[in-house]
């Protein structure tokens, strides 16, 4: 691993920490070169999946433009990163254990919504907004309607 400081190439691990779900790794380094500490984290890497998008092209899973969108809508909310990680994560795990190699990208934004529903209904809305393509105020009306109602 690199230092962020002085891009030396020699550190050593001082602490390693496993994510509740086991998929996460976060390691504590120290540069043998100045001393800097810094923190990365591992995380499993999921290949071979393919996002089957609404117009039927067909795309390389990115697990970061999910936690790209998901910020987005979650910008200047209670919701910390740990949140949206575990959020992001949750939703690749129950995706990848319904669907076999090929994703629909409405189940990816189904599970991303229904999730944000229970941390941040602003942030619901938010999403919603964008991924059900709301295209005047009474979208997202009936979106806030919606969420009055207490779901099964």
């Amino acid at each position: 691993m690199r230092c962020p400081k002085c891009t030396s190439i020699e550190d050593k691990v001082v602490d390693s920490r496993i994510s509740k779900e086991g998929n996460t790794i976060r390691r504590r380094r120290e540069c043998l070169e100045c001393g800097h500490r810094f923190t990365t984290t591992e995380t499993l890497v999921r290949d071979g999946l393919i996002v089957i998008k609404r117009d039927g092209r067909r795309e390389d899973f990115d697990p970061e433009k999910i936690t790209r969108s998901v910020r987005v809508a979650c910008h200047k909310r209670p919701i910390d990163v740990e949140q949206i990680s575990m959020l992001v994560e949750d939703v690749i795990d129950v995706l990848e254990a319904q669907f076999e190699g090929e994703i629909p990208s409405s189940a990816i934004g189904e599970g991303v919504m229904q999730r944000l529903r229970h941390v941040d209904q602003v942030a619901y809305v938010r999403f919603a907004s964008v991924y059900k393509e709301f295209r005047d105020v009474s979208g997202f009306m009936h979106e806030i309607s919606a969420l009055e109602k207490p779901k099964p």
